[in-house]
């Protein structure tokens, strides 16, 4: 099979991402296709979309991911509706001017202080207080953090004894922290895709620092407490048997209605807009902005309930 030479479309005209669940992902006669049990196939415009979130049940071949990586498409493995990021592949026509821009963001103190006070006002709602450094901003958010958990125990009528876990003994703590723990996870996951697909990279944070997700972390954190953590408190007052799973799959259900990915890249564009610098002017065929938001293409493949 010969392979003809391919122009990647500017992420400016393409749909962000689409999700494929439940078969084989192959090219046959140039086009990348979904084939399903039945065998019925569903062509998928790789080219005109900036990444792939491939759900449990997908089978990728060799060839697939060549195309992918010929026109510039990331693919990305993950759980249902994202809650996990299991891997990720690098587009071969990746650039690198907004991995550019996040890392001189977070290298200059004065703009990375402008970036975290961007998140500060994201997050409560209100300007961050003035002549406040990164780290006094950042013993400010703990309070407030440690405030809200308090209140939200009162609201569902949880005991709370503050946040602590342990990773490694995950069977230790009680049930809320247990929930917590699952549903930032999940948001974790969904919050790395976001980040993988509009173009910038998880380890160069700005309040959260020098650890793989501390980008992931910044921008999870702003939503955290609109999303997942409420819902985390309301699994914890019923006491279910498996507080992990029905965590799970409630964030499952909340990214999905909510259609938290597409409101998670706007957000990251936002946050780090506040630098208020420019990225390095790119070529005029391959421009980096900020990508459409996301389609599910009618969520393409059979799902589960």
């Amino acid at each position: 099979m010969s392979w003809l030479p391919l122009n990647p479309v500017p992420l400016k005209n393409r749909v962000s991402m689409i999700f494929l669940q439940y078969g084989q992902i192959d090219v046959i006669d140039g086009a990348f296709v979904l084939i399903d049990n039945t065998g019925v196939r569903t062509h998928i415009p790789v080219g005109s979309v900036a990444c792939i979130m491939l759900e449990p049940g997908t089978r990728v071949s060799h060839a697939a991911v060549r195309l992918a990586a010929t026109v510039g498409t990331l693919l990305v493995w993950v759980g249902e509706a994202g809650v996990r990021v299991y891997a990720a592949g690098q587009p071969g026509g990746a650039r690198s001017d907004k991995l550019l821009y996040q890392a001189k963001l977070a290298l200059d103190a004065e703009l990375r202080l402008k970036v975290v006070r961007k998140m500060f006002e994201l997050r409560f709602g209100e300007p961050a207080p003035t002549r406040r450094s990164v780290e006094q901003l950042r013993g400010i958010e703990g309070s407030r953090v440690r405030a809200t958990y308090a209140l939200l125990a009162k609201q569902y009528g949880v005991k709370w004894n503050g946040r602590r876990y342990d990773p490694k003994e995950w069977g230790k703590g009680d049930t809320v922290n247990q929930c917590i723990s699952a549903a930032t996870s999940c948001l974790y996951g969904v919050t790395e895709a976001a980040v993988l697909a509009a173009g910038y990279a998880p380890a160069i944070g700005f309040v959260h620092t020098g650890k793989p997700l501390s980008f992931v972390y910044d921008i999870a954190d702003i939503i955290k407490f609109d999303t997942v953590v409420p819902k985390a408190f309301e699994i914890a007052r019923q006491q279910p048997p498996e507080p992990e799973r029905e965590v799970r799959l409630a964030c499952r259900d909340i990214f999905r209605s909510d259609k938290t990915l597409a409101k998670l890249i706007p957000l990251i564009e936002d946050v780090l807009a506040a630098g208020e610098i420019e990225s390095p002017a790119p070529p005029e065929d391959a421009q980096p902005v900020a990508i459409p938001l996301p389609v599910s293409l009618g969520d393409v493949g059979h799902r589960s309930s």
